[in-house]
């Protein structure tokens, strides 16, 4: 295996601080095939407890199937609306949560929490290791699409029972990830929650702990 050299390093921070979670700047461009390819590939060489790659990749391009998501959004999306109050309530309401017609390309992934038998190497004693492990197929991917200039955003407000029930997905595979895919006008400087005062990102500094919890200074 060849050095990572200064360059490509640099490549790798860079599509890091620049990914985005995009909804609001789709096109129409569809995806070509090899580069779906290579974004699942990226995906499916994600690191994985026990190198037991439970993760299975749902591609979803019918409108048929994209209305009952969006229908199942806007479901559990007014259920999220009543959960927060007065400016809070007014802001959310003003934010675009979703590109699911607009993106060419959703993608469900997924975690079979059966693969390779009762027994997997790293879950004895960590059951959720297959879920964490089918995230970083997630982030896998979603670094390989920023790579190729393509905008990932994550549909979070959506009940699991509907996800599954659209997508017949059999009752031992939980769905982790519903993504919309596509080519985008632009990517935002800063992520959009930020740039519409919903949060700013933290500082860095007090997240760190040294050798235990709670303890802020180096020995």
């Amino acid at each position: 295996m060849t050095t990572i050299t200064g360059q490509e390093r640099e490549a790798v921070y860079k599509t890091i601080y620049s990914r985005r979670d995009v909804r609001s700047q789709f096109i129409s461009k569809p995806i070509e095939d090899d580069v779906l390819m290579r974004l699942l590939d990226a995906a499916h060489h994600a690191p994985s407890v026990g190198f037991s790659q439970p993760w299975d990749f749902i591609v979803i391009k019918s409108q048929k199937v994209k209305s009952e998501i969006k229908q199942a959004f806007d479901i559990a999306n007014q259920e999220a609306v009543e959960q927060f109050e007065g400016d809070r309530k007014a802001l959310y309401q003003r934010l675009k949560l979703q590109g699911i017609f607009e993106a060419p390309v959703n993608l469900c992934i997924t975690c079979d929490r059966t693969r390779n038998g009762p027994v997997v190497l790293g879950r004895t004693h960590q059951s959720d290791m297959d879920i964490y492990s089918t995230v970083c197929a997630v982030q896998n991917l979603w670094l390989a699409a920023r790579a190729e200039n393509i905008g990932v955003g994550w549909v979070s407000i959506i009940h699991l029972e509907a996800l599954k029930r659209i997508l017949n997905i059999p009752d031992h595979v939980t769905p982790v990830a519903y993504l919309c895919l596509g080519y985008v006008s632009h990517f935002d400087e800063k992520p959009e929650l930020e740039k519409m005062g919903w949060l700013s990102r933290d500082d860095l500094t007090p997240l760190i702990h040294f050798e235990t919890y709670n303890n802020k200074s180096v020995d």
